[in-house]
C-alpha cells in the first residue's frame, strides 16, 4: 500500500509539472503573439473605458453639438468653447416668387411688380466718368463682421461684430470704392460706425451722414449701404457661398425698400428698384449663383434720400472674411458694368 501511495503521489506531481509547462509554452508562443480566442489579449481593457473617462471638456462640447449618429465630428482648432455647427448653403433662384427676364425677386410686399417693364425703363440720372463724386458708400451697421477663417463650427471667441474696420464690412466698402474709382467712377467711402456704441438709432444716424455728403457733393447719384446677413436656426449657423471661377465667394443680396405696409413717404421707390434690377441682372449674368434673389421689402432703409440708393448684404456672420472680400471684388465688377451702362 505504501508503494502504491508513493507511485500515485509521484504521478500526480508529474502531471502538475506537465500542466504548468504547457501553460508556459502557450503564454510565450500564443498569448505574446496576440492570438484571439474570443478576447483581445493585446488590450485587456475595453476601447471605451479609460478613453471615455479622459475626454476633455472641449471634446464633450463637440459631441453635444454633433447630431446623434453623425460621423462628421467637429475637430476644433479655434479658441473658445464650441457653441454650434456651421452649415454651408447656396440659396437658389427657385426661392424667388417673381421672375422677369433674367432677374429673380423675392417680393415680401403686397405690391405687383413688373420686372421686365422696370428693366426696360430709363433712369432719371446718368453717371459721369472722371468727374466729381458719383457714388457714396456707407455702412449703417459698420461693425458687422465675419469669421477670420473658413470653418464648420463657431466658438465663444467668434464675434459677429468688431470695431476694427480692417475686419468688418467697412473693408468691403473700401474694396468696392477703390475699384469703382479706379474705373473712372469717382466714389466716396464713409467709414462712420453708426451702430457703435449703440445699435438702436443706426439708420437715423446714417441718414444724417448721407444728407451731409449729398449737400457737400451734389454730384452724387448713387448711395450704396453695405451690410452682411445672419442666418441661424437653434445652435446652427449658415454660411452662404457660391463657387465662382473655382473659388468660394459669399453670396450677395440686394435689399430694396418700397412704399408698402407702414411706409408712406417713399413715392420714388421704383426709381431705386430700376437701378437695383439692372445690377441684379448683371450679377446673375456675369457670376451665376453669386446673387441671391433680390429682396423687396416694406421698409425704407434710407433709400428715399436718392433715386439711386441700394442696400447690399454680403454673406453672413458664418462666412469667412476672405469669402466676403472676394465677393466685394466680384460685386465691384458688376457695379462698374451697371453704372457705365446707365
Amino acid at each position: 500500500m505504501k508503494n502504491t501511495s508513493s507511485v500515485l503521489r509521484i504521478a500526480t506531481l508529474f502531471l502538475s509539472i506537465i500542466t504548468l509547462f504547457s501553460y508556459g509554452v502557450y503564454t510565450v508562443f500564443f498569448k505574446a503573439n496576440g492570438e484571439k480566442s474570443g478576447f483581445d489579449y493585446t488590450n485587456n481593457f475595453s476601447p471605451f473605458s479609460f478613453e471615455n473617462e479622459e475626454k476633455s471638456n472641449q471634446q464633450k462640447a463637440e459631441e453635444v453639438n454633433s447630431p446623434a449618429g453623425s460621423n462628421n465630428t467637429v475637430i476644433p482648432t479655434a479658441a473658445g468653447e464650441v457653441l454650434g455647427k456651421i452649415k454651408n448653403q447656396t440659396i437658389k433662384n427657385d426661392s424667388a416668387n417673381i421672375q422677369g427676364g433674367s432677374v429673380h425677386i423675392k417680393n415680401s410686399t403686397d405690391l405687383d411688380i413688373n420686372a421686365d417693364k422696370l428693366l426696360s425703363a430709363g433712369l432719371d440720372f446718368k453717371i459721369e466718368e472722371n468727374a466729381g463724386p458719383q457714388v457714396l458708400i456707407i455702412h449703417t451697421h459698420a461693425t458687422e463682421s465675419y469669421l477670420r477663417e473658413d470653418r464648420d463650427y463657431y466658438t465663444s471667441s467668434d464675434n459677429s461684430r468688431t470695431t476694427d474696420n480692417n475686419f468688418n464690412v467697412t473693408e468691403l466698402g473700401a474694396i468696392i470704392s477703390d475699384k469703382l474709382s479706379a474705373s473712372g467712377i469717382n466714389t466716396v467711402h464713409d467709414r462712420t460706425q453708426h451702430d457703435y456704441p449703440s445699435y438702436n438709432g443706426s439708420y437715423s444716424r446714417a441718414a444724417v451722414t448721407i444728407k451731409s455728403y449729398l449737400k457737400k457733393y451734389p454730384s452724387i447719384k448713387v448711395v450704396i449701404d453695405v451690410h452682411r446677413d445672419a442666418i441661424q436656426q437653434s445652435s446652427t449657423k449658415t454660411k452662404l457661398t457660391a463657387e465662382i471661377n473655382g473659388k468660394r465667394a459669399a453670396q450677395v443680396m440686394l435689399v430694396m425698400g418700397s412704399q408698402s405696409g407702414t411706409v408712406k413717404n417713399f413715392p420714388n421707390w421704383q426709381e431705386n428698384l430700376k437701378l437695383a434690377l439692372r445690377l441684379q441682372k448683371n450679377l446673375e449674368g456675369m457670376f451665376p449663383t453669386l446673387a441671391r434673389p433680390l429682396s423687396l421689402m416694406p421698409r425704407s432703409y434710407n433709400e428715399p434720400l436718392t433715386t439711386g440708393s441700394m442696400l447690399i448684404e454680403v454673406g453672413t456672420d458664418a462666412n469667412a472674411f476672405e469669402q466676403a472680400k472676394y465677393s466685394a471684388e466680384l460685386l465691384s465688377e458688376a457695379l462698374i458694368k451697371t453704372l457705365k451702362e446707365v
